[in-house]
């Protein structure tokens, strides 16, 4: 029988700044994605800055961890640069303080092997909100017809956003817009992207996405979705890379800011909202690039595509999680029905006068 690890005193910072160091061997490794080690050292951080830095691990309570928690959740949500735009309030939702604390339980499940907590006080924090009561009723993907006009509006002449002719981005705009709603990727794959990415060739262009957890898939483009590319590269992005030809990651990089630097998801969030403000009343809701692959599985699922299909597209590992992301489309179920394989057997029985067997 092996003896448990001997406790070791260290404080709240020592064992952030060691935990995070084994994240980023891990992410080195290929064990976890560039994402996801970002995600950890921004929540271990905050918990390392909400806890105090100084004070002994081990000392941290149950008690400790739900004050934290409490705190993490009333401050303002820093990805929103106005906070007063945040659906529901300034505060956090309960999704991204459940993700805060499943990284502080991944970080205390380390402490615990490493003995710097002589018991892990995640099992005595209170138990996490719940995220859904029932059935999801809320939409999250756009209906082909807002989905479409969306599209519509980044194809218009007049700019989307600011004025200045140097600051039109209406080819970039366009592309973004066209790959989040045709192919679905996450909004960390489209920033991370780099040119190198996309194999074009006359007659089909494909492109190597970098998933989570060092996953990687190759969807190809539709002839649209190349020429929009290469109008975007042709025209546009040497433009942009001129204004910083000295940055290296600008260089690899496929989606560039009007300053001449890779986009973030804060720049994609903040471009679709400057489209969607400009999409005719009766189509227009508000809808985040999550939303847009959302509409991507909704509408091929709608159109007929196997499942499995549209989960190689959008590159999950089980169509469970597919599935969570088609929402209902009205009429679907009639239509369902309608194309049923026994309906047309049935139309022949009843047009054959024939009846089941012991009818009169």
């Amino acid at each position: 029988m092996v003896a448990p690890p001997r406790l070791e005193l260290v404080t709240v910072q020592e064992a952030a700044d060691r935990y995070l160091a084994s994240v980023a061997s891990q992410t080195v490794r290929g064990v976890l994605s560039a994402t996801t080690q970002r995600s950890y050292v921004r929540d271990v951080r905050e918990f390392t800055r909400l806890a105090g830095p100084g004070r002994v691990l081990d000392d941290v309570t149950g008690d400790d961890v739900d004050d934290v928690l409490l705190r993490y959740q009333t401050t303002p949500d820093l990805r929103f640069q106005d906070a007063s735009r945040k659906p529901g309030g300034t505060g956090r939702s309960p999704a991204t303080v459940n993700r805060f604390r499943q990284s502080l339980t991944r970080f205390f499940a380390h402490a615990s092997r490493e003995g710097w907590v002589q018991a892990d006080p995640m099992q005595w924090a209170a138990p996490p909100a719940r995220l859904r009561d029932g059935l999801r009723v809320a939409r999250t993907a756009l209906s082909a017809g807002s989905a479409a006009a969306l599209l519509t509006v980044t194809t218009d002449d007049a700019p989307v956003g600011p004025a200045r002719h140097d600051h039109d981005l209406r080819l970039r705009d366009r592309l973004v817009v066209a790959l989040l709603l045709v192919l679905g990727p996450r909004v960390s794959e489209l920033v991370r992207a780099d040119v190198d990415d996309f194999s074009r060739e006359p007659s089909r262009t494909r492109w190597r996405i970098q998933g989570k957890g060092g996953n990687v898939r190759t969807v190809e483009l539709s002839p649209p979705l190349s020429d929009a590319l290469e109008e975007y590269l042709a025209r546009l992005r040497p433009v942009l890379l001129a204004r910083r030809p000295d940055d290296a990651d600008a260089q690899r990089a496929l989606l560039l800011s009007w300053r001449g630097r890779r986009i973030d998801a804060q720049a994609v969030r903040a471009l679709l909202r400057r489209c969607i403000d400009r999409m005719p009343d009766q189509y227009r809701r508000e809808a985040t690039p999550h939303a847009l692959r959302h509409t991507t599985a909704t509408l091929l699922a709608a159109d007929g595509w196997d499942v499995k299909v549209v989960a190689e597209l959008l590159g999950h590992a089980s169509i469970a999680t597919t599935g969570v992301y088609l929402d209902r489309i009205e009429g679907e179920l009639a239509a369902a029905i309608r194309s049923h394989p026994l309906s047309g057997a049935l139309a022949g029985v009843q047009e054959a006068g024939l009846r089941p067997h012991g009818a009169e």
